[in-house]
């Protein structure tokens, strides 16, 4: 009985965690089909009376928000697949290969990790204005896809796989890409899907730099456009939850295909 009521305590505190946290999630998808008079009334309505799709058209209106919604689809995409193609072949020369200066390497790498960006954004635009990328994708692109802690990620993971299936694989005749490719990307799926995911959510809600980067509508990126939103709608609070939930759909695709990885042994999958 005493075990039966402990748990029942904490299935209650866990239950209302999930409540307290996607109470503001749920709201912002009821007040996206709102009307004016549905956000306003008093007391406050859960449901609109009237579901309204006509505030994601006007979405488009105000502001040109399929462009900002293309552009930074466009720049999250290249940084999350060059990112984690880049930090794969690091992480796997570091951890499966031996050459010189390897230790002060990995070193410079942990390094990077502990520098926040505004250290090195002033640098890192003065590089880019001088190479005449101000507002092109190349600006938006190239600077991220480094990362100092998706090749530490990667690397402690990729070594954790057993040497033996390496050394099985040269038995075979397999040269290193093959052993990358055939071996270690295989057993090493869900750290590329967590690494995937945080890039991707990293790169989706980037502000800054984008701001920074960029002069023009063309080719401003979805945070911006957010933000340009909240200054045309002003009290227009339904427009504005009509935007954020188009802006988030991306995430929770992202979200829905990468979980399914976390799940998964590494074990496992190295006996199959």
């Amino acid at each position: 009985m005493t075990k039966n009521r402990k748990n029942l305590f904490v299935y209650i505190f866990l239950i209302a965690g999930i409540i307290i946290v996607l109470f503001p999630f749920f709201w912002m998808i009821l007040s996206a089909f709102k009307s004016d008079a549905d956000v306003y009334s008093y007391p406050p309505r859960w449901f609109p009376e009237k579901w309204n799709f006509d505030n994601f058209l006007k979405v488009f209106d105000m502001v040109p928000f399929g462009i900002y919604y293309m552009n930074n689809i466009i720049v999250t995409f290249f940084v999350t697949f060059g990112q984690v193609f880049i930090s794969i072949l690091a992480a796997f020369a570091l951890s499966r290969l031996n050459f010189p200066f390897k230790k002060l390497l990995t070193s410079f790498f942990l390094i990077t990790m502990l520098m926040p960006f505004v250290i090195t954004m002033i640098p890192t635009f003065l590089i880019i204005s001088n190479l005449k990328w101000i507002d092109t994708y190349q600006g938006l692109i190239v600077p991220f896809l480094f990362s100092g802690f998706s090749i530490f990620f990667l690397t402690n993971f990729f070594k954790t796989i057993p040497n033996d299936l390496q050394d099985a694989a040269k038995i075979d005749g397999c040269g290193y890409f093959r052993i990358l490719f055939s071996i270690i990307l295989p057993n090493a799926r869900p750290a590329i899907s967590t690494i995937s995911m945080f890039t991707f959510l990293g790169q989706w809600r980037s502000y800054l730099w984008p701001l920074i980067a960029t002069n023009t509508t063309e080719m401003r990126t979805l945070p911006i456009g957010l933000r340009y939103l909240v200054s045309e709608g002003g009290g227009e609070y339904q427009i504005m939850m009509a935007a954020s939930l188009m802006a988030i759909i991306p995430v929770l695709i992202v979200y829905m295909f990468c979980e399914r990885q976390f799940i998964k042994s590494v074990a496992m999958t190295g006996l199959k």
